[in-house]
């Protein structure tokens, strides 16, 4: 078999977007889930270890312990072959761990770490002790997804964020055409409009942050029965609350073979609804490039077309618009499907789990697809003003709220009849004005007002965000 190329790849994630991938690939891939199993294969071993109620496995010196975490710490590529052999062999995932942590510990260094051959090899029992696969595997998607979520995918989302709001503050007074159903509404301001998305997406971080990743270790349905028939008087509850909490996570006390998913669906429905929000910033942004709102910056030797030489594409945009649609097809996937199981369990989760780096790769590549996006845009103060100085029906609105002020009797329908459909001119709409009864100090300021000076709050709103 020919050695794998980045162009033979059957995703794009592995070939055409392969160099983005670096930072999850070590998380998400199969070796990168070996090293989180191998993790909590040797903490656990470690605290067995470290609890003197447990009799028949010694405390650990210093030397072995370090052993133990140099195992960890050095675990690559080579470690991970060794182990898919034992799988090949066993035709199970984990034992094929165990088994590679057992050979580990019958090296002559580690004889020596542990106090001898015959000690060693009684340590290799309490590898996996009491353990079923779904106890080691939950702990490491849990560990998986929060190093993600924590390192990666939210400081990404961040920059995204930070660039929003410098946007929204660098555009806070530049006026804007406002448009409900696609037709010519209040004027708001570019940068106001921005900053109705950076606070959403405060929100949508916020709720993916606050999602607390749960685990459990309490053994083939939940009820500590291997634990308890070999240490019957000992608080494994207990025991294990402290385990699970010691990595940070939630401790979950109640579960079937497998811990039930809950907290990773609420992530990944959480993940959904930030990446809603995009599609709908990237869909805006795509069309205020294309009515001449935003400029692009131009790039050397970038070609917009293979045939319109002139065109420079909002690509960015667009990209980032299709990547989240993906991402978001698994999510809720995940999110609806993850929770369900079978009577105690089945496998039905474990080929959807191993997926959980598609979707959130799907989910990087969009946002930083966004942020080159906004990298690029400059803003184009002379469309924006012509497009207000064509639509000064927009002035309706004030007009006829000032009428109801003072009394002018039907003021939205004379104000209807003047500009539904109709565009209006300056003029008209002065001459309209002129023509009301109404106090001349309110005359005066309706004939001031102009469609790029009628934005309420916008600006002050925009700099607060």
């Amino acid at each position: 078999m020919s050695m794998f190329d980045s162009l033979d790849a059957l995703s794009p994630l592995d070939g055409r977007y392969a160099q983005k991938m670096d930072a999850l690939r070590v998380v998400f891939s199969e070796s990168g889930l070996m090293r989180y199993r191998l993790r909590v294969e040797v903490e656990w071993l470690k605290a067995l270890a470290g609890d003197p109620a447990l009799t028949g496995i010694a405390p650990f010196s210093p030397g072995a312990r370090a052993y133990l975490d140099a195992l960890v710490e050095n675990f690559g590529i080579e470690g991970a072959r060794q182990i898919k052999d034992n799988e090949a062999r066993t035709n199970h995932d984990v034992k094929a761990l165990e088994y590679w942590i057992r050979d580990a510990l019958e090296q002559p260094e580690a004889a020596a770490e542990f106090g001898g051959v015959s000690e060693a090899a009684r340590v290799s029992g309490f590898i996996h002790f009491a353990c079923t696969s779904e106890d080691v595997n939950n702990l490491s998607h849990a560990l998986m997804l929060k190093e993600a979520r924590d390192e990666i995918l939210l400081p990404a989302f961040d920059r995204v964020v930070s660039r929003l709001r410098e946007l929204a503050h660098l555009h806070a007074e530049l006026p804007m055409m406002a448009r409900t159903h696609g037709q010519p509404a209040t004027p708001t301001t570019l940068g106001k409009e921005i900053a109705n998305v950076v606070y959403r997406l405060e929100r949508a971080r916020a709720r993916i942050a606050g999602v607390a990743l749960s685990a459990k270790i309490n053994g083939a349905t939940g009820n500590y029965n291997a634990h308890l028939a070999a240490y019957p008087d000992y608080d494994w509850e207990a025991f294990a609350r402290r385990f699970v909490e010691k990595f940070g996570l939630e401790f979950n006390p109640y579960t079937i073979q497998i811990e039930p998913h809950d907290a990773i669906a609420e992530l990944f429905d959480a993940f959904a609804r930030a990446n809603t929000i995009l599609i709908d910033l990237a869909r805006d942004v795509w069309g205020y490039i294309s009515l001449g709102f935003f400029k692009q910056k131009l790039k050397a030797g970038e070609v917009g077309s293979s045939t319109m030489p002139h065109k420079v594409n909002p690509i960015d945009f667009e990209n980032s618009e299709g990547n989240l649609g993906l991402a978001n097809a698994l999510l809720r996937h995940f999110s609806e499907k993850l929770p369900i199981s079978r009577w105690q369990r089945d496998l039905t989760d474990s080929t959807v789990l191993r997926n959980m780096g598609v979707a959130l790769g799907y989910t990087l590549l969009a946002y930083e697809a966004l942020l080159r996006g906004l990298g690029k845009l400059e803003a184009n103060p002379a469309a924006l003003h012509a497009d207000l100085d064509a639509n000064w029906e927009v002035l309706a609105e004030a007009v006829q709220t000032v009428m109801r002020r003072y009394g002018v009797a039907n003021p939205y329908e004379k104000l209807k009849e003047l500009t539904r459909g109709n565009r209006i001119s300056r003029e008209a709409m002065r001459e309209f004005v002129d023509s009301l009864a109404i106090p001349q100090e309110a005359k005066d300021a309706l004939l001031k007002l102009t469609p790029w000076d009628y934005t309420g709050k916008a600006a002050e709103l925009a700099r607060r965000i």
